[in-house]
């Protein structure tokens, strides 16, 4: 039975083009869409997640109930101590301090002069230590001039920065701010490279040191902001779970500076952006589940009436309702795995595409206080391969399940008179 509609289906191209062309194209567009979203929740978390926010994020919960403003004075002591404690009990995650820190950085002429100045955040990573946070941020990459600090007193600043002010490689540049005690703080430091990362929220001003000069430029020894931690594979529920169990442990209600665990997905708007983007996901899928149905229902009403004339020779003959409306619904079941496998392919190529090629969107991004990526990639998973069966065989089989009741409408007393005609 299914071979001989099969045939059917590949021999009278007027019953199953236009079903094809309409399920190819909705397939299409759900995989296109399935794997935009994906790329875009993915990008999401990988660029929150190197900046700002890590897999999970220990602070204390003095610094968690003023987190925006990065209050370092609040933050961790004892850091060096800590990082090997949370190396032994979860050794599946790496371990890293970060200080992030504002202040005024002045450009000086010849003679000690200020020749421009301007606000800049700046970002206390281990630069020397091993690779990681090289690795992690894409320093080398998101070089645009000069080179990767080498010794202790050397920075990095964003190319935007250094173009506003007029900062050239090899400058001497002073960065004025607060220790962590309150006091007035200056250090001077040497420009070894401009960066841009490509994310709008850090291009504007940002500025990157070795945390050993940052802890002596705050007098912050063996302090730090925040001490970030990461899976090698970014995993929901894993960092969920390990944020709930050290909680249960360090985390002290009685006391400001106890230590408390954020997983990514709880830090910011993280959550609802996340939550938000799986929603649209589930209706994208329902629409067009729906908007096909209808199309193909009328398509099965069309072809219906064309069909008229066979479906009543089929009834004369002895063929029963009951196995007509089912060889019209496995007939609509083989003509979406066609058109879902034809959709899935088209979909697949222009995902790809933009998997490799990306969208620049950094126009969009000028006033961008989010940390996001301005270049709009595409990700195509294993899902992307089968998602569009989803709504390419349901919608097909929906749209056959309405137009073919009106079969039972048929009444068999008026077929030889129909047959005569």
């Amino acid at each position: 039975m299914l071979k001989f509609l099969a045939i059917g289906v590949l021999r009278d191209r007027s019953r199953s083009f236009f079903p094809i062309l309409i399920i190819s194209a909705g397939v299409m567009l759900t995989v296109l869409f399935y794997s935009w979203i994906n790329g875009y929740t993915i990008m999401l978390i990988e660029e929150n997640a190197r900046f700002e926010t890590g897999h999970v994020k220990i602070i204390t919960r003095a610094y968690n109930d003023m987190i925006d403003q990065k209050p370092f004075d609040l933050g961790l002591m004892n850091v060096s101590e800590k990082i090997r404690t949370l190396s032994n009990e979860y050794p599946q995650m790496h371990w890293q301090p970060r200080i992030y820190f504002g202040g005024l950085l002045d450009l000086p002429d010849e003679t000690g002069e200020t020749l421009s100045q301007g606000e800049v955040f700046g970002f206390g990573v281990d630069l020397f230590s091993d690779s990681f946070e090289q690795d992690l941020l894409n320093l080398k990459e998101a070089i645009s001039n000069g080179n990767l600090p080498t010794k202790q007193g050397e920075i990095l600043i964003s190319q935007e920065i250094a173009e506003k002010l007029g900062v050239n490689i090899n400058d001497k540049i002073t960065i004025i701010g607060s220790t962590m005690y309150g006091s007035m703080a200056m250090h001077n430091f040497t420009v070894a490279g401009m960066v841009r990362f490509g994310v709008q929220a850090m291009d504007r001003g940002a500025v990157v040191v070795d945390i050993s000069d940052v802890r002596t430029f705050l007098d912050m020894e063996d302090s730090a902001s925040e001490i970030l931690g990461f899976l090698p594979v970014y995993d929901e529920e894993t960092t969920l779970k390990i944020a709930a169990s050290f909680n249960e442990i360090y985390n002290d209600e009685t006391d400001e500076f106890s230590e408390v665990m954020l997983p990514l997905k709880k830090q910011g708007q993280m959550e609802f952006l996340l939550k938000t983007l799986d929603e649209r996901m589930g209706m994208f899928i329902f629409i067009f589940i729906f908007v096909m149905s209808l199309v193909l229902w009328n398509s099965g009403l069309m072809n219906g009436i064309r069909r008229y004339g066979e479906i009543g020779v089929r009834l004369a003959i002895g063929e029963s309702k009951g196995h007509i409306y089912r060889s019209l619904i496995l007939e609509s079941f083989l003509v979406g795995i066609v058109a879902t496998i034809i959709g899935t392919a088209i979909g697949l190529g222009f995902s790809y595409f933009l998997q490799y090629n990306g969208i620049d969107i950094s126009s969009m991004m000028k006033d961008a206080k989010v940390i996001m990526s301005s270049t709009m990639r595409a990700q195509v998973t294993p899902a992307s391969y089968y998602i569009g069966f989803i709504p390419g065989v349901i919608a097909s089989v929906i749209g056959a399940l309405f137009s073919g009741i009106g079969i039972y409408k048929r009444n068999t007393a008026q077929l030889f008179k129909e047959l005569e005609t």
